[in-house]
């Protein structure tokens, strides 16, 4: 389990968050280590971006976290609007998620995430640029 932040910075954005929607959050981040890990990525690095935690590797599309208080009843995972990312995933998991736009997958707080195809959605993102070539990104 990855518990330990890299950046003081990353660190103190999480200390931010209330408390359940820095648990929320938490768990997000937890998955985006195990999807890495799962897919034997090993350069994963936790940086900010837009002020909130995001996860990028070379051969992938960053993914950010976070939460808002203008809607402190839900709390987002963020992929970059250019690519075909989300489009993808809506046309997979159109049942299993909420979307906004072509760039967030959001949850409410009480929702019951659907841990192995939301791993699948990030270990897509995570090797985006090896894939982005391939109908459906190869799904």
């Amino acid at each position: 389990m990855q518990s330990r932040f890299e950046s003081i910075k990353v660190s103190e954005v999480f200390d931010g968050y209330p408390d359940a929607q820095c648990e929320k959050l938490l768990f997000l981040r937890q998955l985006i280590f195990e999807a890495a890990s799962e897919m034997g990525i090993d350069d994963l690095k936790e940086t900010l971006k837009w002020g909130e935690p995001s996860y990028l590797t070379k051969h992938g599309s960053t993914i950010r976290i976070g939460w808002r208080k203008s809607q402190p009843k839900k709390y987002a995972i963020f992929f970059h609007c250019k690519t075909t990312l989300v489009d993808t995933f809506r046309e997979i998991y159109s049942e299993q998620f909420t979307f906004e736009g072509n760039r967030a997958i959001v949850f409410k707080m009480d929702d019951v995430v659907p841990v192995t195809e939301l791993k699948h959605c990030m270990a897509l993102s995570l090797t985006y640029h090896k894939i982005k070539h391939l109908p459906m990104l190869g799904v």
